[in-house]
């Protein structure tokens, strides 16, 4: 009888264990699906959103590099034209007096083939003869400065020969980082076309449709309707608005396409204002004003390197051209860490 309650008290107290374990799994396994399917779509999405965040931010700093390395080729295509007009011509000038420095040596040989002295004795006019060697004097002394004009214009040419060798060099180098920040850009953006690619489409289009962050990290500019800081602002505010909507063109400065920069420098050249092609260098093109003191027109930089810029129009709104994708468009002034804001 004792053997019979030893023997069936385990078995039940086992089955009860047992059931009351599966149960708990199951809640728990339930619980945790339920998690992670609310979960994990959403950490992916924001995952997803902030690598692309990075690599639309590594693309630009190329890009700006490369808009850079492009002026530096332009300008010192310029600088290599120059130096070698110049070397041209310093060479056509040491031709002109050599020839010239040469015909009267020629001269002189006719002339001076006899002894100067014999020449006076047997001369039926030594008045004249003295005049004429007075004359051939007064040539050698022309001739030793015209030879003193050679030496110092071939030492002129020189240094500009050596200037246009350092110019192409420099070219060369810039050529060189174009096609290396081209490759960079291109690289980073075929990065992010994957990243979104691999999302659910729903989720692709949130992102697509996001601000640059997807979020306004609450500053703000001033709000109403604040008139432009002047008439050239006004003329580039005016010119922005009507690139609303033309697409992001990495390394395009209009009007059909625009990077950040390029958006700003084709607004302001409709006003009349020749600003720098990078947005590191437009963001000195003025004066600085605090971000609470921001009128229309304003160039508005962004991060601590200042890689990205757009225009402030009033309201707490920028007007720029955010990612290859996404076409020039308004965003709140605050979606991204705003570094300066430049009054042109």
């Amino acid at each position: 009888m004792v053997s019979h309650r030893r023997s069936t008290q385990p078995g039940v107290s086992r089955s009860v264990r047992v059931t009351v374990l599966s149960a708990a799994a199951a809640t728990a396994a339930a619980a945790l699906g339920a998690a992670t399917a609310n979960a994990e779509p959403h950490d992916t999405r924001q995952a997803a959103g902030a690598r692309v965040d990075r690599l639309y931010a590594e693309a630009e700093r190329a890009t700006e590099q490369y808009n850079k390395a492009g002026e530096n080729v332009g300008r010192l295509r310029g600088e290599v034209s120059r130096a070698q007009d110049r070397a041209a011509r310093g060479q056509e000038r040491i031709n002109g007096m050599r020839a010239e420095l040469g015909s009267a040596a020629r001269e002189q040989y006719r002339s001076g083939g006899i002894d100067p002295s014999l020449a006076l004795l047997l001369s039926s006019d030594p008045d004249g003869y003295l005049d004429a060697a007075a004359a051939l004097g007064r040539a050698d002394e022309h001739r030793a400065t015209t030879l003193d004009r050679i030496r110092k214009a071939q030492r002129v040419l020189a240094q500009t020969r050596a200037e246009a060798a350092r110019a192409l060099a420099g070219l060369e180098r810039n050529r060189e980082a174009v096609t290396r920040h081209k490759r960079t850009v291109e690289r980073k953006l075929v990065q992010a076309r994957q990243v979104l690619k691999s999302l659910p489409g729903a989720d692709r289009e949130a992102l697509e449709r996001a601000s640059r962050t997807g979020r306004d990290d609450g500053s703000a500019g001033p709000v109403g309707g604040l008139s432009a800081g002047s008439s050239r602002a006004a003329a580039a505010v005016m010119a922005v608005q009507q690139a609303l909507g033309r697409p992001y063109v990495w390394g395009a400065n209009g009007p059909s396409g625009f990077d950040c920069s390029g958006l700003m420098q084709w607004a302001y050249a409709r006003a009349g204002v020749s600003l720098p092609r990078t947005s590191q260098a437009q963001r000195y093109a003025g004066h600085m004003v605090p971000l609470s003191e921001a009128r229309p027109g304003d160039l508005v930089a962004y991060r601590a390197d200042a890689s990205h810029i757009g225009m402030y129009v009033g309201n707490g709104q920028v007007i720029h051209a955010p990612y290859p994708g996404a076409p020039v468009r308004y965003d709140p002034v605050g979606m991204m860490p705003v570094s300066s804001v430049t009054r042109v």
